[in-house]
């Protein structure tokens, strides 16, 4: 009897073992092992155009040498800063537009999702191309509709204090539908039974969605919290196509800084160190964030 527990224990895990199997080759080929090879990159000199046996070791100097460039330190403060702008915009708003478009009042709530979640689905390098016309300080129509209004024309794109804030409008306009879509999800989750006895009780709107919509909805604003976070400090399409930095290096960041030390400059090594202190920003914010949530 026991033997034959063995044996159906043995078969099911060679079973599981089967069928995750696919999935785990997946990940080991296309995520664990670029990110080990990005490490090894990271503690030696050379570029992208020699071969990796001619690469010199130089242990962690990369990594203090890309601390003591300046320009690493702005771009690394100009992405943090962009993400906490996002996530101060995009949480609040598609939580507002969640409970608004759940609804079932609201009449035509699925043409708007529809509407919301279109931006999301166009590719970034086409979307930073329209508002690049949008922005363009001229005869863009931004500038237009200012001018119409008596206001006076701005630099948008083309001036240190309000590039940054361009390229925040920009992913809001494109990404907030996706978020907000995130979150009608999670709230289709909450049993509307907890509503009705709420309101039996006298809870008016505002106590009804704070005591029970936002302590139901954590898990769903913990995933929208931990990738938007992660979407935005990789931000880097719209920084390509639209200023490369620019102006005076107020949108340079992390992304672009690691693209053009690798490419334009042939320094792998630092470059792929710059990638690997991000990964581990990446990772230590994401472990806070799901923590932080997990003791709300």
């Amino acid at each position: 009897m026991i033997q034959r527990q063995r044996s159906l224990i043995r078969s099911r895990s060679l079973a599981t073992l089967g069928f995750l199997s696919p999935g785990l080759g997946l990940l080991i080929v296309f995520v664990a092992v670029p990110i080990l090879l990005t490490a090894w990159i990271s503690l030696h000199q050379g570029s992208m155009a020699i071969p990796y046996s001619r690469m010199r070791w130089v242990g962690f100097s990369n990594y203090a040498t890309i601390f003591e460039q300046p320009i690493f330190r702005t771009a690394l403060l100009n992405v943090f800063l962009y993400s906490l702008a996002n996530l101060v915009i995009i949480l609040p708003l598609s939580i507002l537009l969640g409970l608004f478009l759940y609804q079932a009042q609201v009449y035509g709530r699925n043409v708007l999702r529809t509407v919301l979640f279109l931006p999301y689905m166009i590719p970034t390098v086409a979307v930073a191309i329209v508002w690049g016309y949008l922005y363009e300080p001229q005869y863009g129509p931004l500038n237009e509709i200012l001018s119409w209004l008596h206001l006076p024309a701005q630099g948008w794109l083309g001036s240190v204090y309000e590039a940054m804030l361009s390229l925040v409008i920009l992913n809001v306009w494109q990404t907030l539908g996706y978020y907000v879509v995130m979150v009608v999800a999670g709230l289709t989750e909450i049993p509307q039974e907890y509503y009705e006895a709420a309101a039996l009780d006298g809870a008016g709107w505002w106590r009804r969605h704070w005591s029970i919509t936002l302590p139901l909805l954590r898990r769903t604003l913990a995933f929208v919290f931990v990738i938007l976070t992660i979407n935005t400090l990789q931000v880097f399409d719209p920084v390509y196509v639209l200023t490369q930095g620019s102006p005076v290096n107020s949108t340079d960041v992390a992304a672009y800084e690691m693209y053009i030390t690798a490419f334009n400059y042939g320094q792998a090594g630092l470059a792929s160190a710059m990638a690997m202190v991000m990964l581990a920003i990446v990772l230590v914010l994401s472990l806070l964030q799901l923590r932080l949530f997990r003791s709300l």
